[in-house]
Order: structure tokens, then sequence, then C-alpha cells
């Protein structure tokens, strides 16, 4: 795709010098011309006005009409328009919808901040295809964290997790993983109050491990993580990998 459009802008900057040329050729009566092009060992046409005022007669003024061809238009307006909607497909196709996974810890949802991180959700974007709020079993959390299960904060980390109920939401938008994870600030909640304090994390979390919320941090977790959750069972065994609590 990007060879292509850079094959399509070399043709429309090509028209547009040739166009460009006709346009100086036959424009000495008015004492301006386009700048010379190095490749070409010509020079602009600047006549004294006195001299360019004897090419004006009819015979002048139709070639001028005749050489600026109503096609080369037609070509440079085509060529930029194919262009425009060439760079827009490859925005497109860059920032293709996407799927996440949210969650509202224990203490978002007993410090009642989930109707408000619901409304920033909506208001970033987001749409929100799928949510549950549940309450979050030893054997569920110990699964979906099974890759911290040797870490020292892993039993304050199922116990946090299994304090009281979540609230889980798949979101959808463009760019959708990295956004929200923008949205929700660092892992460490505690540094997010100053390095972040727009962010969730900064609004709701207290440090590393109690941190609110949780987003998926890439396609591949993002898609284990939802299929884990919103499923007619929680998936027995199912080892997912992520970086952040």
């Amino acid at each position: 795709m990007k060879f292509i459009l850079c094959k399509l802008e070399d043709s429309l900057f090509l028209a547009i010098l040739i166009f460009g040329r006709k346009l100086e050729a036959f424009l000495p009566v008015l004492h301006y011309s386009f700048p010379p092009i190095p490749s070409l060992n010509r020079h602009p046409i600047t006549l004294p006005l006195h001299s360019q005022l004897r090419f004006v007669d009819s015979k002048m003024l139709m070639n001028l009409r005749c050489g600026l061809c109503f096609g080369d238009a037609v070509i440079i307006i085509l060529l930029a328009s194919v262009v425009a909607l060439s760079h827009r497909s490859l925005a497109n196709v860059e920032l293709e919808t996407e799927r996440t996974l949210a969650i509202v810890k224990p203490d978002g949802v007993f410090g009642n901040y989930t109707s408000l991180i619901r409304k920033i959700i909506l208001d970033s974007g987001f749409s929100i295809q799928r949510e549950a709020t549940v309450h979050l079993d030893e054997d569920s959390v110990r699964s979906f964290y099974a890759e911290h299960s040797t870490k020292s904060f892993f039993p304050n980390l199922v116990k946090y997790m299994t304090s009281g109920p979540v609230l889980i939401m798949v979101l959808q938008k463009a760019n959708a993983i990295a956004d929200w994870r923008t949205l929700i600030g660092p892992t460490d909640a505690h540094k997010a109050k100053s390095t972040h304090p727009d962010s969730i994390r900064a609004m709701c979390g207290q440090d590393l491990e109690r941190n609110c919320v949780h987003g998926s941090d890439s396609r591949e977790s993002a898609a284990r993580e939802i299929l884990f959750f919103f499923t007619e069972t929680f998936s027995e065994g199912t080892i997912l990998k992520h970086d952040e609590l």
C-alpha cells in the first residue's frame, strides 16, 4: 500500500511539473515564470516589459488557451483525489477497530467510581460491547493471574481481587488497547497521582497492587482475557500472560 501511494505521489508531482512548464511557456506577457527545474538546463523567461508587450496578440492568447489543456487540469485533479483517498485508506488500516478488556477492581466498585469510569469511557469514544459485575472466587483469580503465582505479592493480589465485586467490560474503538492504557495511567497508582494526575488510577487507585482498574496490554492478551470472562463458564486452567496487574 505504501509503495503504491509513493508511486501515485510521484505521478502527481510529475503532472504538476508538466502543467507548470506549459504555463511558463505561454506567460512571458505577464512577466511571470515558474522556478527552473535543476534537472533541466533552462532558465526562467524574463523579458523586459516593452519586449513582452510586443508578444501580445490574438495568436498568443489563443496559444495560451490551447497550451493550458483542460485535460492537464483534469489529470492533476484525479491524481490528487487518488492520493488523498489512498492516505485516508492507509490511515483507516493502521487504526482499525480493536477490542480490549477493562476491569474496575473492588476498590473502584466500593468507592462508587463505576458510574464515573463508565462516563469517562464513553466520553473518550469507546463503546461498551459487553459488561458484567461478578464476585470472583480464588480459583478464577489464580487462573487469571497465573503468571504471577510465584511472586511474593501473589497472595495479597488474590485476597484483593476476591475482596468484593468487580465490573468487567469489553471496550471497542480504533486503537482501543493503547488508548485505554493511556486513559488508566501507570500501573503504580501512587506514582500516577504525580505523573498522570488526570488518569483513572490517579483518581481511584492507591498503590502498585491496589490500582483500581485493569487494561489488556496487547491484542493477544485482550483476546485471551475477553474469552476468559465472557464464556458461559470461566475457562479453568487457562494461562494468560499480561504485564500488569
